[in-house]
């Protein structure tokens, strides 16, 4: 089943226009609350920038005991690394929770900005479940970057099969993500391939981060829609306006 994705992407635009509450009021909430905990997590386990100078000065005098002071006196406590950890772990859920917003927005189920709290009711599924999948990306990367890639497109939806099936096990949503992206592993590159002028966008400095506000629901929406239709979920594309 191949699917025509100009209007996968325009049905993802017209979904942020006209969502309510505003896909675009949830969005802001997520990047705004992942830039403080950023910034926190910065001063916790960071370096500053006068400090890294230090190090590199050191470095290119040749004085290595020197640069290491520096490293250790700026080493974070056993306190502050498992803050960090913390702060890590409430971003990934309530990025899974940012995921459930959009999905309910898809299929027009009441979305409510409440949905952005809602991985922490499965938390521990949300965390493991990210960290194998991390695990098991970077043991094919060790192969060489292609296969890295692959994988990572393999696991790829294991994160929708879990919000629509909570009840699964975190190995069967990550067995159901390999099944649904059989045979569509490539077309999901070139779709992140048609983002790469928005990629290019997020990264220029201030601009990038309000641009970044539209582009994640956009790519979110996107995706979404691709597996709903890989899985079976009832949403023709050419009748998405019929149903919203």
């Amino acid at each position: 089943m191949e699917m025509d994705r100009s209007a996968v992407k325009a049905h993802a635009k017209e979904l942020i226009k006209t969502s309510n509450p505003k896909v675009l009021t949830a969005s802001l909430i997520v990047m705004v609350l992942g830039a403080l905990i950023a910034l926190l997590s910065g001063r916790l386990v960071g370096i500053t920038g006068q400090e890294a100078a230090r190090y590199m000065q050191y470095l290119q005098n040749g004085d290595a005991e020197a640069a290491l002071t520096v490293i250790a006196e700026h080493t974070p406590s056993a306190g502050a690394q498992l803050v960090n950890l913390l702060l890590e772990a409430v971003t990934i859920i309530v990025s899974l929770g940012f995921e459930i917003f959009l999905l309910n927005t898809l299929r027009g189920t009441s979305p409510d900005l409440g949905n952005l709290l809602d991985g922490f009711s499965f938390w521990w599924k949300v965390l493991v479940m990210d960290f194998v999948i991390g695990l098991l990306v970077f043991l094919w990367s060790l192969l060489l970057i292609v296969p890295g890639i692959i994988a990572a497109y393999r696991y790829s939806m294991a994160n929708y099969v879990l919000i629509t099936h909570p009840d699964f096990g975190i190995m069967e949503c990550i067995r159901e993500s390999k099944r649904l992206t059989k045979g569509w592993k490539s077309t999901l590159f070139v779709l992140d391939l048609s983002f790469i002028g928005w990629a290019l966008l997020c990264i220029v400095p201030v601009v990038g981060w309000l641009v970044s506000v539209w582009v994640t629901p956009y790519r979110g929406l996107t995706f979404l829609e691709y597996y709903e239709n890989i899985s079976g979920y009832p949403i023709p594309v050419e009748n998405a306006a019929d149903q919203f």
